[in-house]
């Protein structure tokens, strides 16, 4: 077997292929089923998102960040809301503040209910993914009632949010929480604790901790390979240093601490988290007006800032300058997806094939955000 000679060669996966989240391309150097080097390239998805923001005001630019991580659009709404609000030092009411908390929480747990679905499926096992879709569909219908939409919410809105919560959403809500907690043991028994998917997880696209922090790695990508570091907690925003949650982290199930099983087990633990988050702020919701009064055309004092959130997979952030117009003079987004993305090369390395499916999903990259 020594004097066996073989050839490598180069593959595509994607844009097109469903296991890289979206038009994602991935250039593998193979030997038979052995990645050598992966290349991951971008671009597909690019829709000037930035200029664009440079080019329409303050207020009108709110709808386009639902489409950066379409799949968290609340927490971009916010992240853009409260960036402008401090550029402009607005202040807003306490109970739209808790609004936005309740809200960004729930769309935390359907962006992770989808991870676990799709990551499941990506390691063979089709059943978690219809049970993920169940439980994201219950959110979904709080979300249409909240603000008419099940995925560009357009919620959040400078100065506060769209609408205020009525007593049946809340109930609602209530009841989704609930069926949520009882769930979640059975999502733990069909695949967190499935020797088979342990197996394809465990110690694979394993990331020391000072090469994620070296990488720039945020969220759960971050958290998994043992650093807790939250902006939540790091730097609290709206009403989070007034509730109480843990900043989950990766374990190590099978040795190698910051491996696929631990990226997919701090989601599930953050799953929990938001629901004990959510509990509190129905239990704790403040009244009071949900929204600011704000000038018919909102122009910002000359300045700049970096305001940065938690969204479900990681650091956002926006960089604003503010010529004293109503439209920002620069327009920067730090999407937690490009970071996060940009490792892959590093780690999808010496590798089979199908390890580099797993890896690609248990980062959980949104092409919208990294394109942007």
């Amino acid at each position: 077997m020594r004097d066996l000679k073989t050839d490598e060669i180069l593959v595509n996966m994607g844009p097109q292929h469903p296991s890289t989240h979206g038009v994602l391309r991935l250039l593998l150097k193979t030997d038979g089923e052995w990645v050598r080097e992966s290349y991951p390239y971008i671009g597909y998805l690019h829709r000037c998102g930035e200029k664009i923001g440079e080019n329409v005001s303050y207020v009108q630019f709110v709808p386009y960040t639902d489409r950066l991580d379409y799949l968290g659009a609340v927490n971009n709404n916010v992240g853009w809301a409260i960036a402008v609000e401090r550029l402009a030092k607005i202040e807003v009411p306490a109970r739209a503040t808790w609004l936005r908390v309740l809200a960004a929480e729930l769309n935390r747990i359907a962006s992770h209910l989808l991870s676990f679905g799709t990551l499941g499926m990506e390691a063979g096992a089709f059943t978690p993914f219809f049970h993920g879709f169940r439980e994201r569909e219950a959110i979904l219908s709080i979300f249409d009632k909240l603000c008419g939409a099940r995925l560009t919410y357009h919620y959040g809105r400078i100065g506060g949010v769209m609408r205020d919560i009525t007593p049946e959403i809340a109930a609602e809500t209530r009841a989704f929480l609930d069926d949520m907690e009882r769930k979640w043991a059975e999502y733990n028994a069909l695949l967190s604790e499935n020797e088979i998917y342990v197996r394809r997880t465990a110690n694979v696209g394993v990331i020391a901790p000072e090469r994620a922090i070296a990488y720039g790695l945020t969220g759960p990508s971050l958290r998994g390979s043992g650093v807790a570091h939250d902006i939540r907690r790091a730097e609290p925003y709206a009403c989070y240093d007034q509730l109480k949650f843990d900043v989950c982290i990766g374990r190590g199930l099978k040795g190698a601490v910051g491996d696929a099983w631990d990226r997919y087990w701090v989601r599930m633990l953050e799953i929990m988290e938001s629901v004990k988050i959510c509990r509190q702020v129905l239990a704790g919701l403040p009244g009071g007006p949900y929204r600011a009064k704000l000038p018919r055309v909102l122009k910002v004092p000359a300045s700049e800032i970096y305001s940065r959130s938690e969204a479900p997979r990681g650091e956002l952030a926006f960089y604003l300058i503010s010529d004293g117009t109503d439209k920002p003079w620069r327009c920067r987004i730090r999407g937690p997806s490009f970071s996060n993305l940009s490792i892959v090369g590093e780690i999808a390395r010496n590798c089979l094939v199908a390890d580099v499916v797993i890896i690609v999903g248990s980062i959980d990259v949104v092409m919208g955000e990294v394109d942007r």
